[in-house]
């Protein structure tokens, strides 16, 4: 199936840090690109800035949903820091379930102690969000996710 062209932000959204991740303009891969520190409208701006950067199609942020599917409070701050980036740039929200938790499994089996890499796993859970939506796209041909208008 086609894949839109362009490149797309993935984020994490934590409560102390955001992991970013961009892709290539085919939608193939994701990688890192760094983490930005939750600070009121600062990192608003430096999310922005990378968006710019990258001349992005979309934000993808993942949405960290209960195993049964519901909303947590993390659910509400994700959806809250979302409609931030969808007054600038188109936004869409994916299910974002155990991302962190493959993030540091990965990271763990690499020999890295998590604890001391809590940067490096919030970049890697933005890679997985996004790598995730990208493959969707690729086998369903529609955009991942809900669009937030």
């Amino acid at each position: 199936m086609a894949i839109r062209s362009g490149r797309r932000l993935g984020i994490d959204v934590g409560r102390a840090r955001i992991g970013v991740a961009v892709c290539d303009r085919d939608g193939l891969l994701a990688t890192p690109v760094e983490t930005v520190r939750r600070d009121d409208d600062a990192d608003l701006g430096r999310i922005l800035a990378i968006a710019d950067e990258y001349d992005v199609l979309e934000v993808v942020v993942g949405l960290p949903l209960s195993m049964s599917g519901g909303d947590t409070p993390s659910t509400e701050d994700a959806r809250a820091f979302a409609a931030r980036i969808a007054g600038h740039r188109p936004v869409r929200l994916v299910d974002e379930r155990l991302s962190t938790v493959t993030a540091q499994r990965g990271l763990h089996q690499a020999g890295r102690n998590t604890k001391k890499s809590r940067a490096v796993i919030d970049q890697a859970a933005a890679v997985i969000i996004l790598q995730h939506a990208l493959d969707h796209e690729r086998a369903s041909g529609a955009p991942p996710g809900a669009e937030l208008p």
